[in-house]
């Protein structure tokens, strides 16, 4: 386990969202997917999912402590809106030392954010910032990477 992992197996983790976005209703789903992340991985503090929309993207679903007022980012807006735009992961492990950042809680020290990738391109994303610097990890890139794969399932089906 790298740092800042709790104890829980991200294979344990993938297969629960796996079956939630079987079992769900699309809105419900989204809502427990990102609760699914938040609780079991105690470096992430904020979860959203973002959906593209007419060339923005739109909060769709997220848990975490506090509202963010970014409901809608821009395409190419921020580091959301970055990632949205080159379709890469982008880790951020001080966020106070990146222009791109939007800043949505005070206490926000590193943000990492996945594309969701659909047939045609980028059709979402996953974005969970941490009140830790440097919380994320190779191992976090991937397992959200694997995340995003089921979750743009989800959202073609």
């Amino acid at each position: 386990m790298t740092q800042g992992q709790s104890l829980t197996r991200p294979t344990a983790v993938l297969d629960e969202l796996t079956r939630t976005l079987k079992t769900e209703p699309r809105r419900h789903a989204l809502v427990k997917f990102v609760a699914i992340l938040r609780g079991n991985f105690d470096h992430y503090n904020w979860v959203g999912i973002y959906l593209v929309s007419g060339g923005k993207l739109v909060l769709e679903a997220y848990a975490g402590d506090g509202e963010t007022e970014h409901t809608v980012i821009p395409i190419g807006q921020g580091i959301c809106g970055y990632a949205a735009k080159v379709g890469e992961t982008v880790f951020v492990p001080d966020v106070s030392q990146d222009p791109r950042y939007l800043m949505c809680f005070p206490s926000t020290q590193s943000e990492i954010v996945v594309p969701i990738r659909g047939k045609d391109g980028i059709i979402g994303e996953i974005d969970i910032d941490s009140d830790r610097l440097a919380a994320f990890s190779r191992a976090d890139e991937e397992f959200l990477e694997a995340a995003a794969k089921e979750l743009a399932n989800h959202l073609e089906r």
